[in-house]
């Protein structure tokens, strides 16, 4: 039997997770191993383990917390909760696309602005206080309304 059977550091390593984070699914009971040795404490993974572990770490790398991959592994779904899941995990993904566009966005700009600012080649040279105004000035900040709104407030 023993030769089905892999032990937790070989799955931990297999997958590069750790020990620990093992032991904690097993703890929150979403893996299970088939055997724990009464005398070494050595716990042993069947193959059908193993892929509820790899389902687990998919799971986890789209986002899902393990309370949720629980009740998913469970049964605890409907195909309609699953997909509606999926879904709302796929906006969220979606969402953060959009949010690092808009930062990439920004530091292009911000790029431009560096370039072609004649006083950004004496930055190094800069008092700390001149060296913060240029920055502000090329920086992009992501609300407009906040950039006018704290430009009107400075020089007030």
């Amino acid at each position: 039997m023993k030769n089905d059977l892999m032990l937790i550091g070989e799955i931990a390593e297999f997958f590069r997770v750790s020990r620990k984070a093992i032991r904690l699914y097993e703890k929150k009971g979403i893996i299970k191993p088939v055997k724990v040795d009464a005398e070494t404490g050595y716990r042993y993974y069947s193959t059908e383990q193993v892929q509820q572990l790899n389902a687990l770490l998919e799971l986890k790398a789209m986002g899902f917390s393990l309370d949720e991959i629980k009740t998913i592994m469970d049964g605890g779904t409907t195909k309609e909760q699953l997909i509606a899941a999926l879904e709302k995990k796929h906006q969220a993904w979606q969402e953060a696309v959009d949010a690092a566009k808009y930062k990439m966005e920004c530091i292009e700009q911000v790029i431009g602005n560096v370039r072609s600012s004649q006083t950004a080649e004496k930055i190094s040279e800069m008092a700390e206080e001149e060296r913060a105004w240029l920055l502000v000035k090329m920086v992009c900040i992501e609300d407009v309304r906040a950039q006018k709104a704290l430009s009107e407030a400075l020089w007030l």
